[in-house]
């Protein structure tokens, strides 16, 4: 975040004119970088200059026809800066002279990004659809569901995992709405591990859950839930959008398969309960008129608000019944609480004292339990307040 503005910043590992080995992947990914960026940075090394494959590149930016700013890196002091200015060749117009190690030149580089940024507005989806996320790792059969779903071949489909390179907002009527769909690339590794186009794509879906209101998380119920998958919930929860599990591919599993799944979700997925889960067969299309529902059910309870009245009501009788625990000798007193907001629902408790957050999740488990929520995180804070 600069000046206001929250952006985010893809680093390629470089790029090279006849890559070979595994600089091809990476001049690939630095590549999808460049179509992906709204902004394109030039960093050179200002200490040897100009190289020949870097006009290659050059012609390759300009191409774009994107906002490109010219970074003269290595820039230590106004001796350094003075022998840089041979920079001005590549015809780029006016570099930025910086120095990544002592900061030198970083806060009038990130003025000039900001500047070149465009202004989001977002107005072309505030049109009154809900938006909605189909995530997930590879080969789940995220773009499969989308077909389903729409009827028609909208996102380019293979067998080989990770095939869906973009993102592809589609409204699709189904279930008697439309929906504003995003279908993102599959997490397939972690993101400060991932090189070339798996890094952009996971990227891309950390983009799409910032956009969407409900995340749809497909699993592969055929296949032992993995560490990617329980990444991508995580990320869901922490994000705090309304969420629905679909276990894909239902027709690949048997009575054997069904058992193991049962046991996969007791032990991994009970810190989301919550969650709205539907069983689909993609490929078929059955069950897929249950996952409307589904949202709905989710998108309501992301946005429902309780009444302050009922709120302090339900807690009185909680406190009285279960008091919080005593912490350093002394019992903090609970005086009472607001929701604070909606979607997802936020509770604030004024307390005399510090409450354990195992305390925390008790009351939340017991708003749960008593005005629903499903679908929805549901975030529980402790303000400590004196008394007037």
């Amino acid at each position: 975040e600069w000046g206001g503005r929250r952006f985010i910043v893809m680093d390629t590992g470089g790029w090279e004119a006849k890559p070979d080995g595994i600089s091809i992947q990476v001049s690939a990914g630095a590549e999808i970088a460049m179509d992906e960026a709204d902004v394109l940075a030039f960093v050179v090394d200002a200490q040897v200059g100009a190289l020949d494959e870097d006009d290659i590149l050059v012609q390759r930016l300009r191409k774009a026809r994107k906002p490109l700013i010219l970074i003269g890196n290595k820039v230590d002091g106004e001796r350094e800066e003075s022998e840089a200015h041979g920079l001005w060749s590549l015809g780029l117009g006016e570099p930025y002279f910086v120095s990544a190690l002592h900061g030198r030149g970083s806060g009038d580089l990130l003025d000039r990004i900001v500047a070149e940024l465009p202004e989001v507005g977002g107005a072309q989806t505030q049109d009154g659809y809900r938006k909605v996320a189909l995530i997930g790792r590879p080969n789940v059969g995220k773009s499969s569901l989308l077909n389903a779903l729409a009827g028609e071949n909208r996102s380019i489909v293979d067998d080989v995992a990770g095939t869906t390179r973009d993102p592809v907002d589609e409204l699709i009527e189904f279930g008697g709405s439309t929906w504003r769909f995003i279908d993102t690339a599959g997490l397939k590794k972690r993101a400060n591990q991932a090189s070339g186009t798996d890094y952009y794509a996971s990227l891309r879906t950390q983009s799409a859950l910032e956009r969407c209101e409900v995340a749809v998380v497909v699993l592969d119920a055929s296949e032992p839930i993995t560490e990617q998958d329980l990444r991508v919930i995580t990320m869901v929860e922490e994000a705090g959008k309304a969420m629905v599990i679909v276990m894909n591919k239902w027709d690949l599993v048997d009575e054997d398969r069904r058992d193991q799944l049962d046991r996969e979700i007791d032990r991994h997925l009970d810190q989301v309960e919550w969650a709205q889960r539907v069983n689909v067969a993609a490929k078929t299309g059955w069950h897929r008129d249950r996952l409307a529902p589904a949202i709905r059910t989710a998108l309501d309870s992301w946005e429902r608000r309780v009444p302050t009245a009922k709120l302090n009501s339900f807690l009185g009788a909680l406190i009285g019944a279960t008091p919080p625990p005593v912490r350093g000798g002394k019992q903090p007193k609970i005086y009472y609480a607001t929701q604070a907001g909606i979607a997802p629902p936020k509770f604030v408790v004024f307390s005399s004292g510090w409450i354990e957050a195992s305390y925390r999740r008790f009351i939340e488990r017991r708003l749960r339990e008593e005005f629903g929520f499903p679908g929805t995180p549901v975030q529980v804070a402790i303000r400590v307040k004196e008394r007037d």
